[in-house]
């Protein structure tokens, strides 16, 4: 019998049998009596494999994605983009049964050691994700990828695991003898891009990135012991590439999106700023560790890796309501932006922007709001945002049905094109609105 235990979209079910672990710490223990099935949207019935991947899912370091927006302010632009890090990383990691499961079937033994690290890699992947994303990274935490953020946590809740995780930690790396193993987990055709490509497609209405991801999973091979994808993959692999480079530009670089997202980050800029010289903030104190201290990868300890577990989108969101009403009239005015979503002005360009015309619009918004030049960059900025359907420096191999392996480029007329290979670059200035 079916109990539906919640409408969100990714439900628990079914209890499928109970598994007690006397290798586990008592409180870990405690979870592994029930295995579970999950109801997604995409794919239908997900099951959890194993009492491993069971335990992981139910540790609060994975619980808190639930809470991690999947494509941060993107909801702005696509009311229906709510869907959260821990949607992706469950999805993600039932492609890679999948992709298991195909492997096997021709042939390429994995053994049960590396199919358990493959899937708690896979689910692992996007685990140092902060708030929002991308959209502060580098931001609360300076010069820190969310991947090494991720090897972090993984490396902590491998001591909580006695040891569990250490193969997986070595695939994550790119560390495993095998290389097939890290490039199922990162690559250009990879469980992690699989998923989200077609689920941010469903989620946002964007039909573009709906790929057929089972075609391409049934098309992969491996050869001394390096992934491949077989000739029959060609046309499916050329969708999958076309579709990530269009998603990009529609939705992940979409202008409004972008505006949203630096002014985010403007604000936390300036909430670090007055933090560090003691201005009063109201702040959750997750958020206020972070805005308190210089944290960077070398001194991202376990202290920091606590504060940065129970950090996520309701903490920044909770400051950014709040700000609203702080004295300092910066972070006040960057917080009622995005609360009222009157986001600024984007200009888009080929060429960059130049300093003249720059100047043109930061004194125009000096002039009428009687700020400061130090003030008046919060408002009026530039940069740049980039667009590669393929790297050329991480090949993806094809098998041709005569038994020979050559590059994507040599098999795909398409993807023989230099606009495909090489990476496209925009130049964007952003501004008050009635500025011009």
């Amino acid at each position: 019998m079916l109990y539906q235990l919640s409408r969100s979209p990714v439900i628990v079910l079914i209890t499928i049998f109970a598994i007690h672990s006397p290798n586990l710490e008592p409180s870990i223990m405690t979870s592994t009596r029930k295995l579970k099935i999950f109801n997604d949207p995409i794919y239908g019935f997900i099951a959890i494999p194993n009492v491993l991947i069971f335990n992981l899912i139910e540790h609060p370091y994975f619980q808190r994605l639930r809470r991690i927006s999947q494509m941060g302010l993107s909801s702005l632009v696509y009311p229906g983009a709510h869907h959260s890090r821990f949607h992706h990383a469950i999805g993600s990691m039932h492609l890679m049964t999948k992709a298991i499961e195909t492997l096997r079937f021709k042939g390429v033994v994995i053994s049960e050691d590396e199919e358990k690290a493959l899937l708690a890699a896979i689910l692992l992947h996007d685990i140092g994700h902060g708030p929002f994303s991308h959209t502060l990274e580098h931001s609360i935490i300076e010069n820190c990828s969310h991947e090494a953020l991720s090897l972090f946590i993984m490396e902590s809740l491998n001591k909580t695991f006695d040891g569990a995780l250490s193969l997986a930690i070595q695939m994550f790396k790119g560390e495993y003898h095998r290389a097939f193993c890290h490039e199922l987990l990162n690559g250009q055709f990879d469980m992690d891009r699989a998923d989200y490509l077609k689920r941010d497609s469903f989620f946002t209405g964007v039909s573009e990135g709906n790929i057929n991801s089972d075609r391409l999973i049934l098309m992969l091979n491996v050869v001394d012991d390096h992934l491949v994808i077989e000739e029959n993959g060609i046309f499916p692999l050329e969708k999958f590439l076309t579709a990530r480079r269009l998603m990009y530009w529609q939705v992940y670089l979409h202008k409004t999106s972008l505006a949203a997202e630096q002014l985010l980050t403007l604000a936390l800029k300036r909430a670090k700023e007055l933090s560090l010289v003691h201005f009063d903030l109201k702040v959750s104190g997750p958020l206020a560790y972070f805005l308190d201290r210089q944290i960077d990868q070398n001194n991202f300890d376990q202290e920091a890796i606590d504060a940065f577990v129970q950090l996520d989108d309701y903490d920044i969101m909770y400051a950014i309501k709040m700000w609203q009403y702080t004295d300092d009239l910066i972070l006040a005015n960057l917080c009622q932006m995005i609360v009222q979503r009157r986001l600024p002005k984007v200009e888009i360009k080929k060429s960059p922007i130049s300093t003249v015309l720059l100047r043109e619009r930061l004194t125009a918004f000096q002039e009428s709001s009687h700020l400061s030049e130090k003030e008046a960059v919060y408002f009026v900025f530039k940069g740049e945002i980039s667009n590669q359907a393929y790297n050329t420096n991480d090949k993806l191999r094809i098998l041709m049905k005569n038994g020979k392996v050559t590059s994507f480029q040599k098999a795909s007329d398409q993807f023989s094109t230099v606009i495909m290979n090489e990476p496209t670059v925009r130049y964007f200035m952003c501004y008050p609105k009635g500025l011009v």
